[in-house]
């Protein structure tokens, strides 16, 4: 074969390839068994050691417990994983209140895993990767980092700022051959959505909001981690992928006569 010709059929394969997934249960463990299929050696990570351990046996990889709230932990895992391909982060936590109800301490917390641990987490492992002038970074952010409801006041603040610091790291670690994107899903079927499947009402409105009419399965954002992490996304970078069945596309939940 030609060297200037590509080999489509490994486009998206991860062999050989180190991946560290943070928040391994849910979205991230889909995600992490997507990774492996493609052939990358997966380490799970998540604050709560039997999810880490769960999603690891699964995907035959390794275990590890790290709370991204703790920068000091960030800083010593990275150096102590040592070299990395693909950093993936879902972790984030929502408290849904409005905003004359918030307190400050449900403010804090939010704000610490969903933008100040984003920070942490490009700042310990991009570093790394800047030093090796290789990688792939993926950070989950969310529609409601674009469009908002009652209620995600905070969580919509941080998630629009994870999209803020994934650009400038983009920025930043471009130079050295590191690209840096972002995910935003929809309403997915996950055990933290339950408050919403269990209202009838509430559940159909988000399944009508979108173009597909229906809620996401975790699996269905696993395609869109493997492409950002793959060779196939070698000239992506800022970018935030949209992955919520065209509820950013679609205005209003009325379908009017044609």
């Amino acid at each position: 074969m030609s060297e200037t010709m590509t080999d489509y059929t490994t486009l998206f394969r991860l062999d050989g390839k180190r991946a560290l997934l943070i928040g391994a249960g849910g979205i991230g463990r889909e995600a992490a068994l997507a990774l492996a299929a493609h052939g990358a050696e997966v380490i799970c990570a998540d604050k709560d050691p039997l999810t880490a351990k769960a999603t690891a046996a699964d995907t035959g990889g390794e275990a590890l417990e790290l709370d991204i709230t703790d920068a000091a932990a960030v800083h010593r895992a990275a150096r102590e994983l040592g070299d990395l391909d693909v950093v993936v982060l879902t972790a984030a936590t929502n408290v849904r209140k409005g905003i004359l109800d918030y307190a400050p301490e449900e403010f804090d917390r939010v704000v610490a895993l969903n933008l100040k641990a984003t920070f942490t987490v490009l700042q310990a492992f991009g570093r790394g990767m800047v030093e090796r002038g290789t990688g792939s970074i993926v950070v989950f952010s969310s529609v409601r980092g674009f469009v908002v409801e009652p209620g995600q006041s905070v969580y919509a603040a941080t998630k629009a700022g994870a999209i803020q610091l994934v650009k400038t790291a983009a920025a930043e670690f471009g130079a050295a051959g590191v690209r840096v994107n972002a995910i935003a899903p929809g309403v997915v079927e996950t055990p933290l959505t339950d408050q919403i499947k269990n209202d009838p009402g509430w559940y159909r409105a988000y399944a009508t909001k979108g173009a597909l009419g229906r809620w996401s399965k975790p699996t269905e954002l696993a395609g869109a981690v493997v492409f950002l992490a793959s060779d196939a996304a070698g000239y992506v970078t800022g970018s935030t992928v949209m992955v919520d069945g065209g509820w950013t596309a679609v205005d209003g939940r009325f379908t009017p006569p044609a």
